[in-house]
């Protein structure tokens, strides 16, 4: 299981799963001894609280898959930044995401080659928990971007 984390970002641990049902919980954490502030571009090392971020990845097995991240948020070392503090960031997840990249972009993909309705049903029994109004918010910018 450690190998299909490293496979999201080499940084990543797996801590523990769990398997309910037809959900795989994995609990994972960082590995990064330091961290970029992404207000002023300095490294920091100094943690200032932890606090669990869950979304949804890929299926594994059939299986829908959450994933929890122990995410840290780290004091700004800058003075003259704007911010004196900053939770870790990471290149599969947008910020406030509760859905992974790839994970959207299947989604994405399912969606358009039917109805958002069916795509939901679709996807929720194989894939993920995604309404309808969702896929919507999806394709909508997609075409948005695309003007």
């Amino acid at each position: 299981m450690d190998e299909l984390i490293k496979l999201l970002d080499p940084g990543l641990t797996l801590e523990k799963y769990e398997i309910a049902g037809d959900i795989i919980k994995l609990y994972v954490t960082s590995e990064k001894t330091e961290l970029i502030c992404p207000f002023c571009n300095m490294a920091s090392a100094r943690v200032h609280s932890h606090y669990d971020r869950s979304f949804q990845d890929l299926p594994i097995q059939g299986k829908k898959t959450v994933v929890i991240i122990s995410n840290r948020k780290m004091f700004c070392n800058n003075p003259e930044c704007s911010h004196t503090t900053f939770a870790e960031q990471f290149d599969f997840l947008a910020h406030k995401a509760k859905k992974s990249k790839r994970l959207k972009e299947e989604i994405i993909r399912v969606s358009l080659k039917q109805s958002s309705v069916s795509a939901s049903e679709y996807l929720r029994k194989s894939v993920v928990d995604v309404k309808k109004s969702t896929i919507c918010n999806y394709l909508k910018k997609i075409r948005d971007n695309n003007q």
